[in-house]
């Protein structure tokens, strides 16, 4: 029997459109994402998934994105610190033009080696996912045969489909993950994952 993964990226956040590293910050979503995770909950309400168990990232903006699932799906909400977005370090907050000028040394480094460069007081790449596939190992264990699932952040959805469509972490960044996007995997008991649906998003352009 196969066990399958609905993956889904938090809604779109306060401040998003100023473009700076959130990482560990913690904020809240707009009222935009909570139209998205709203809609998307509603869409897979009507194709009628259901899920054994939900899990998230502490941080409030998937938090709330899986309670507004969890409410129209009629599934409990599993916080799970392990699934949070990479930690930025000191970058936290700063827009990309900023960490190229205060850090050019730090941020050519990171350039360089993506993998396995980290930003000051913040995580690699490598230990991205090192904890992220980990935990999400541990959370397959307890509900094989079983439709469960995540709601985590960009970073963490591109480490997790690159395991299962077996791409190096390098190609990290090729896979893109909107806001609210909904991503499914089926995992059977050959070991072989199949990526059912990729970066799904129900809201057009709201």
């Amino acid at each position: 029997m196969k066990t399958t993964l609905y993956l889904i990226r938090h809604g779109h956040t306060k401040g998003a459109d100023e473009y700076r590293y959130k990482g560990h910050t913690d904020v809240e979503l707009s009222e935009r994402g909570r139209q998205q995770l709203t809609l998307l909950a509603r869409q897979m309400q009507t194709s009628g998934i259901r899920l054994s168990a939900l899990y998230c990232s502490d941080l409030k903006r998937a938090l709330q994105s899986a309670e507004i699932l969890g409410r129209v799906l009629d599934v409990k909400v599993t916080e799970v610190s392990d699934l949070r977005e990479r930690n930025f370090g000191e970058w936290e907050g700063m827009s990309f033009s900023e960490i190229s000028e205060a850090y050019p040394v730090e941020f050519n480094n990171w350039k360089k080696d993506p993998l396995r460069f980290h930003p000051p007081k913040g995580e690699s790449t490598i230990e991205v996912a090192e904890r992220a596939l980990k935990t999400l190992e541990e959370i397959m264990k307890r509900h094989l045969g079983e439709s469960f699932g995540v709601v985590a952040h960009g970073g963490i959805n591109r480490v997790i489909l690159c395991h299962f469509l077996g791409l190096p972490l390098h190609n990290l960044f090729r896979i893109e993950q909107d806001y609210g996007c909904l991503n499914i995997i089926d995992m059977y008991p050959d070991g072989n994952p199949v990526v059912r649906l990729m970066n799904y998003v129900p809201y057009g352009g709201v």
